[in-house]
């Protein structure tokens, strides 16, 4: 059984972490695009993940909510639980008949026929971090955590980036929109990261520092190749490790991100209509998931969205301990900011006909307690993965259902018991991965994809 932690600031692994892209965000002072693109191909070899696909295939917009929402409060309510389980909030109806879903998700109300929720999703890591682990790599995570907070198996977007080839040139395959928390790549290696814009899309100046040189500039570098010269100034102060041919290539790749307008427009919400800005929300938060599905569709396979709390919110994540700050209170904040933007999302992928090549998830690595804690009469909720619930939309799957069902506290499944790696054997099938391939570590032993699990029969 999971321990409950006493919290009495944060807990461990909550803290941001400074991603290793940064440095590729300030412009034509580092070599961060070159060799982004440079390791992704000594790693891969040949260059898996580097191909030049055409703008097609599937892709995944994941809105990651940090610390772990409790399913108690979101999506599998229990009305009908004692008192010192079903806590203050009431279930509501949706659209489709026999679905229910919190009060404060009031629009996700409306469109429940647009996605999926699965309430059986289980598994026993107590922390942090290694619940991250456990859900993005399915391998279980250690039950100590300690710095550097790097999974020790490839999770599923940095073995994504890696097999997959990218949808369109001149775009990065993944984006981070503003930090991805726990990330790597394993015996993969961390060539595979994403590119991180830790930027406010909600800011009238928001721009991407590396995607915005002057026009002036931008001509001439472009007509004259000189960024290949700066590059390869900056180039003599790395580690060879690769031949001039080949860092050449990549740098030509850098040359044509940093050159084109592709990734550019990309990012350049200014075209959008304010009609539809207004809808997602003017918040952080809500223009992030406009930015992500106008990524996608720009031809980005993969964006994930971090969500950890609305700012200027007492919380700083969704871990809602009694002993840090009343659950009830801050998920009234929180959840209609999640509501309205990703009923926006949800709304405009399906608008757009994206809603079969574009996968929206919606979760965190954990849910917390069925059973309410109590601090100085203050109510919260403590760590729990026994009995998670998620929300999924699109990527070409049957809409309109409730997979797994959980007991009448909520603490356990018992319908369709789901562990992570069924999960990512249902999205890594989605992204056209056999979920059961083997890879060579380093030092050439066969490592599975996926220690067990098998796609979802009811979405694939």
């Amino acid at each position: 059984m999971s321990r409950p932690i006493a919290m009495p600031t944060r807990c461990e692994g909550t803290l941001p972490r400074r991603s290793f892209l940064r440095a590729s965000l300030t412009g034509l002072s580092t070599l961060g695009l070159a060799d982004l693109f440079r390791l992704e191909a000594a790693a891969a070899g040949a260059g898996a993940g580097m191909g030049s696909g055409p703008k097609s295939g599937p892709s995944i917009i994941l809105i990651w909510l940090w610390g772990g929402p409790s399913h108690m409060e979101t999506f599998d309510l229990k009305p009908d639980a004692p008192a010192e389980y079903r806590g203050e909030f009431n279930p509501i109806e949706t659209n489709v008949p026999g679905i229910f879903i919190s009060e404060h998700l009031p629009r996700l109300s409306k469109i429940a026929d647009k996605y999926v929720l699965i309430r059986s999703l289980s598994h026993d890591s107590p922390g942090h971090m290694n619940s991250t682990h456990t859900v993005m790599t399915g391998y279980t995570g250690e039950i100590v955590e300690t710095p550097p907070y790097k999974p020790k198996q490839p999770d599923l977007f940095q073995a994504a980036h890696k097999l997959l080839p990218s949808r369109l040139p001149g775009l990065p395959q993944w984006v981070a929109l503003p930090r991805v928390r726990y990330t790597g790549g394993g015996h993969f290696g961390d060539s595979f990261g994403p590119f991180v814009v830790t930027a406010d899309p909600n800011d009238p100046k928001f721009h991407v520092p590396a995607l915005s040189l002057d026009e002036g500039p931008r001509a001439r570098l472009s007509g004259r190749g000189r960024l290949l010269d700066d590059f390869e100034r900056m180039r003599r102060t790395i580690e060879q490790t690769e031949s001039v041919e080949s860092l050449d290539s990549f740098q030509q790749q850098a040359l044509t991100l940093l050159t084109g307008t592709t990734a550019r427009d990309a990012f350049d919400l200014s075209g959008e209509d304010p009609r539809l800005r207004d809808r997602y929300g003017r918040d952080e938060i809500g223009q992030r998931c406009l930015l992500a599905r106008r990524l996608v569709e720009s031809g980005v396979r993969l964006v994930t969205v971090d969500f950890p709390c609305v700012p200027g919110q007492k919380a700083f994540s969704w871990d809602d301990h009694a002993s840090v700050w009343n659950i009830f209170e801050q998920m009234k904040i929180r959840l209609p900011v999640l509501d309205r933007a990703v009923s926006a999302l949800i709304e405009d992928v399906h608008v757009r006909g994206m809603d079969r090549d574009t996968l929206v998830v919606v979760m965190g690595e954990m849910s917390h307690t069925p059973k309410l804690s109590n601090h100085k009469g203050q109510p919260g909720r403590e760590h729990w993965g026994k009995s998670m619930s998620l929300l999924l939309s699109g990527g070409g799957m049957p809409m309109g259902q409730v997979i797994g069902a959980t007991n009448r506290r909520g603490d356990e499944p018992v319908d369709r018991f789901l562990r992570p790696s069924d999960l990512l054997a249902t999205w890594y099938t989605y992204l056209g991965i056999d979920p059961h391939a083997v890879f060579p570590d380093q030092t050439n032993r066969p490592i599975p994809l996926l220690p067990h699990g098998e796609p979802i029969h009811e979405l694939v």
